[in-house]
């Protein structure tokens, strides 16, 4: 396993990184603002990226093609994604997906209102998942929804994701289950990314619970390149789920000290 262990400063990034060329995937290039992956080519030929933005103590992930933009997380409030995303030329994001309701997750949603209401930024769809965790960080969430008309769907596994423009690449909700009732760390969205070259599972914050249960729906499952969940820490991580994933790339994202 490779490990892209993001640093996150205020104002610079602590990257470790091998320079290899892994199947369909090429570690593209690194800067300020985050770690871009070139996921293979759409069918235009076009370079499709996922990048993973520096937002500090948490978790944003753009994805980006010649067709749209999409984002998997916000990360906290008061660290400009807003001006992140603007400085790469995202005017609209066909969705946002907050896989649950921490604020080093879904925190920096609530710094789009001035961006959309200016007309810089539009947001065509929000996805939450079913974390049943109330308060400030849910409440604000839905509230900029509301305020703008974002059409709100709840996912779960097997719920549709819409594709992001005209691109190739496929989205597949892994969890949690609909029958299940969870909240916090326990209910975040799994995602998996793929083009039919390769993949890439965004794990959000799930607890090794949550992934035990994982690996019993998804007993196949794997990726190129693993999200580490919850920022590397020890509630999540279980050698049973690292060892049936097997990842050759696994980024850590996660704030100073």
């Amino acid at each position: 396993m490779r490990y892209l262990i993001f640093c996150n400063f205020s104002t610079r990034l602590c990257l470790k990184y091998p320079w290899k060329v892994l199947w369909s995937f090429i570690l593209a290039g690194l800067c300020l603002a985050g770690c871009t992956h070139v996921f293979g080519e759409d069918e235009s030929g076009k370079p499709v990226r996922v990048s993973f933005l520096d937002v500090g103590q948490g978790l944003s992930v753009l994805f980006s093609g010649e067709g749209g933009f999409a984002l998997f997380d916000t990360g906290p409030d008061s660290l400009g994604v807003v001006d992140t995303l603007l400085a790469r030329g995202v005017d609209t994001l066909e969705w946002v997906l907050v896989s649950h309701y921490h604020r080093d997750h879904a925190g920096g949603f609530m710094e789009f209102p001035a961006a959309i209401a200016s007309g810089r930024l539009h947001v065509r769809r929000l996805y939450v998942g079913p974390d049943m965790l109330q308060g400030f960080i849910r409440d604000s969430v839905l509230r900029v929804a509301q305020r703008f008309g974002i059409p709100v769907d709840t996912i779960y596994r097997g719920s549709a994701v819409a594709q992001v423009g005209e691109d190739t690449l496929n989205f597949s909700v892994l969890w949690p289950p609909k029958r299940l009732s969870l909240s916090e760390n326990a209910a975040s969205v799994v995602l998996e990314v793929s083009n039919g070259k390769g993949s890439i599972l965004l794990a959000a914050d799930l607890d090794s619970a949550g992934e035990r249960q994982l690996l019993e729906l998804s007993p196949t499952l794997s990726a190129n390149v693993l999200q580490v969940p919850h920022h590397g820490s020890k509630s999540s991580n279980s050698l049973a789920f690292l060892a049936q994933v097997q990842p050759e790339y696994a980024v850590v994202s996660v704030g100073e000290g």
